[in-house]
């Protein structure tokens, strides 16, 4: 496993996200998956500074890469306000783009770029997202 934090900003998802792509490509996934996988990531992230957080630099985001046999495992964690899924609204995917809302994707993404995707809360670590990707399909 390997492990890293990064203060949550939105400058460090460059680092983050070349992390990740490093991370994806050792383990072999193609380049659609490669930027499937950053993308879940990176707005998952976007979210933490965004929501959990509140605003930049408030806090910091640990990120611990798994790579298994047939999977890969993404597990992000932060302090900030609890996470409630059944908070989120689901997105509009049916008006025209020019009258949606620009944001509210960042869970549909993780949801449909990631095979699993679980979403937890506990008092000592607080918020952790794990995210996992199949290898091989």
């Amino acid at each position: 496993m390997k492990t890293k934090t990064y203060p949550a900003n939105y400058k460090s998802l460059a680092t983050i996200s070349q992390f990740i792509i490093e991370q994806a490509e050792d383990a072999g996934f193609s380049p659609k998956d490669v930027y499937a996988i950053q993308i879940a990531v990176d707005e998952a992230c976007s979210n933490i500074i965004d929501h959990a957080y509140g605003g930049e630099n408030l806090g910091e985001i640990t990120i611990k890469f798994n790579n298994f046999k047939n999977k890969i495992q993404i597990i992000l964690i932060d302090k900030g306000k609890p996470f409630i899924l059944e908070d989120v609204p689901e997105p509009d995917l049916t008006s025209p783009l020019e009258t949606r809302k620009e944001r509210g994707l960042g869970v549909f993404f993780m949801k449909n770029f990631m095979d699993s995707v679980l979403f937890e809360f506990s008092k000592s670590e607080g918020n952790i997202l794990t995210m996992e990707k199949n290898k091989g399909e």
